[in-house]
């Protein structure tokens, strides 16, 4: 019996051992801590002890590599363009100097078809890439017949609004190879508009955030985008205005005059045909929220991303001018299509008071930030 004794001892010291050592090598780690519930975890058998480790460690983030990135840095293109590449030919051979453009992105409707073509087809090939928001599902195929569809790109998500397309394809990084982005609604007339003359008007006046004036046979919602033709200090008008004049006694309260610094007498366009400069377009687009489509109350807001002084950095170019036609696209006037244009509405007034709110939530929250325009 005592050989039997024996051997059944070294067994258990045996055991026990290995045990302890398990526990003590894992005690060096990060990862031990699962394991160390109390002393009797020595004697936990090695499979499940090895279970829970592996599990703990699998929750472990994934540390960076030396230098702080997993990629070297002259490799990464932090921002692109929506220019065609061809897929033959030496690409660097190809990818030589361009000529400064800028974007014009518009929503459209196979509809509105004719009216359109007619608008992009005033935009220089050379100085402006197109990009097509296709709402109603009907894609490139539908507009291949026209001269520039071919170079235009083409997004299709039915039932989807402008600021949802803006959100979602056109990211700062994406479009930062262009000076100026026009986001336009696809219902204006430019007989009298020149986009090349506009962007001269824009830069010389220091424009960060602009539109061109509505001729006045538009319809009309605000009063500062009315085409200024007579306005004080400003014989026969101008290129420009930046505040718009009304009595105190007129519509809606209290009066615009050349005391008022804020929207909608002064710093503050529309977003029906804004036009923004590359800065003022990433910080615009930070600020256009996922879930609220039709970006009802970011009008009020837009003069924060002026870069300067919204009363100087905004402004409606009067020299070059369009006609809004106010054709409703989400949704017609008569029966099923008239009762979707007032649910439309009814959600774009709730959006408006949401996004009111997000943002006075945002400026109580952030310490850091103090409101230019309070």
């Amino acid at each position: 019996s005592l050989p039997v004794a024996l051997v059944f001892l070294l067994v258990l010291l045996f055991v026990a051992g290995a045990g302890f050592k398990l526990h003590h090598k894992d005690c060096n780690s990060s990862v031990s801590r699962a394991s160390e519930v109390s002393e009797d975890s020595v004697a936990m058998p090695r499979k499940l002890l090895r279970v829970a480790v592996h599990r703990t460690e699998a929750r472990e983030p994934e540390k960076p590599s030396s230098g702080g990135s997993a990629l070297p840095r002259g490799i990464v293109q932090a921002t692109s363009d929506l220019e065609m590449v061809s897929m033959v030919g030496d690409p660097e051979q190809q990818g030589g100097s361009r000529p400064s453009k800028s974007l014009l992105a518009i929503p459209v409707g196979i509809k509105n078809k004719a009216a359109v073509d007619k608008l992009v087809s005033k935009f220089p090939a050379d100085r402006f890439t197109v990009m097509l928001f296709h709402y109603d599902g009907a894609g490139e195929e539908q507009w291949g017949d026209l001269e520039w569809s071919r170079r235009a790109v083409h997004v299709s998500a039915l039932g989807q609004t402008k600021w949802w397309f803006a959100k979602r394809f056109l990211h700062p990084d994406v479009v930062a190879a262009y000076d100026y982005v026009f986001l336009w609604d696809e219902d204006v007339e430019v007989d009298a508009f020149d986009p090349l003359r506009y962007l001269d008007i824009v830069k010389r006046e220091g424009l960060e955030i602009s539109q061109p004036a509505l001729d006045r046979r538009s319809e009309i919602h605000h009063g500062i985008t009315t085409r200024a033709l007579l306005r004080p200090g400003a014989e026969g008008g101008g290129d420009v205005h930046r505040r718009f004049y009304k009595p105190a006694a007129g519509w809606g309260g209290g009066g615009c005059d050349d005391s008022s610094t804020g929207p909608p007498c002064a710093g503050w366009v529309e977003i029906m045909v804004p036009v923004f400069s590359r800065a003022a377009w990433r910080c615009s687009w930070g600020m256009v929220q996922n879930d609220l489509v039709h970006a009802w109350g970011l009008d009020y807001k837009l003069g924060h991303c002026a870069q300067g002084d919204r009363t100087l950095k905004v402004g409606v170019v009067d020299s070059e001018y369009v006609l809004h036609r106010g054709v409703p696209t989400l949704g017609g006037t008569e029966g099923k299509a008239a009762a979707f244009r007032v649910a439309v509405r009814r959600r774009s007034f709730a959006e408006m008071q949401i996004f009111n709110r997000r943002w006075k939530e945002a400026a109580a929250d952030d310490a850091s930030w103090t409101d230019p325009y309070p």
